[in-house]
């Protein structure tokens, strides 16, 4: 069972169903289609760092609109592998009959593969199956605080590798002519980064673990064997339920999360002959530090 808080921010108040003590709050009486005054727009980005990721009901939004609620966080990003909405670049389209989606059933953390990830995105539930396909979103925070201080501090400095063909390799994305093309440019305009595994959100200022199965390879001060065995610890660690929030979806649901500090899983249990759209618009955001 949810309960209700009220947020001032301080006005007008901004009402939020929690979901569970560590991630997770349904916002209400908030029409996303429309700009957001100032204030609204203040409580939400305090709402966000708080919960991590919000969720909104019945927000029948076109990409126009949705591109136009996310951009008032931050310029967007443009995807370079998956298919975009016609005449709105920024918005990503998630059709499980179009493209091969298994990349989205792992916990991920968007688009990691690039110098500075981003700060969020934001999720239009377009079609859905009426069972299965639910999203789970895990706290990074929650994660890292439930790590003991020993190990916490042997994760503390190291570093990581990043790399986009992790998740969107050549047999499933450079499958045709057309497609080989766009992902070779993709690897050229995306070479492999290296971010902290343990990063410091630069507006809470508290730490958390940054490191994930859809685009993470490798932990470079370690051995190769020492660095599977850690990141998948950490993969099996951040998937723990204590720290996550499972979202059934409806038609016009919008998720809006902090990329930064959360994990995401799409559950890929539906058929294939079911039709699934999801619609996302995503936040750029800056560079991981720890120190």
């Amino acid at each position: 069972m949810s309960s209700s808080i009220t947020l001032s921010s301080p006005k007008p108040s901004l009402t939020l169903s929690l979901l569970s003590p560590n991630i997770g709050a349904i916002v209400h009486g908030i029409d996303i289609t429309q700009p957001l005054a100032p204030d609204t727009k203040q409580a939400l980005e305090t709402a966000l760092l708080t919960h991590q990721v919000l969720f909104f009901r019945n927000q029948a939004v076109n990409p126009q609109q949705q591109a136009a609620f996310a951009r008032q966080f931050g310029s967007l990003h443009i995807h370079p592998i998956f298919p975009q909405a016609d005449d709105q670049p920024e918005i990503v389209i998630l059709d499980n009959q179009q493209t091969d989606l298994r990349d989205n059933a792992i916990w991920h953390t968007d688009v990691t593969f690039v110098e500075s990830p981003p700060l969020g995105s934001v999720l239009a539930a377009k079609k859905v199956p009426d069972f299965g396909g639910d999203t789970l979103w895990s706290s990074s925070y929650a994660a890292f605080e439930a790590l003991s201080p020993s190990f916490q501090t042997l994760l503390e400095g190291l570093t990581a590798t990043h790399n986009l063909i992790q998740s969107f390799p050549k047999e499933r994305f450079g499958n045709t002519p057309k497609a080989f093309e766009q992902w070779q440019q993709a690897q050229i305009d995306n070479p492999s980064v290296i971010h902290p595994v343990i990063r410091i959100h630069p507006v809470t200022k508290k730490k958390l673990i940054f490191v994930n199965e859809g685009f993470t390879t490798k932990i470079n001060e370690l051995s190769d064997t020492e660095s599977k065995s850690v990141l998948a610890f950490l993969f099996a660690h951040i998937a723990q339920p204590e720290f996550t929030v499972r979202w059934h979806w409806q038609a016009n649901d919008i998720a809006f999360w902090d990329n930064r500090a959360t994990q995401h899983y799409a559950t890929n249990d539906y058929s294939s002959q079911t039709h699934r759209v999801m619609h996302r618009a995503t936040i750029n955001g800056d560079k991981p530090f720890y120190t």
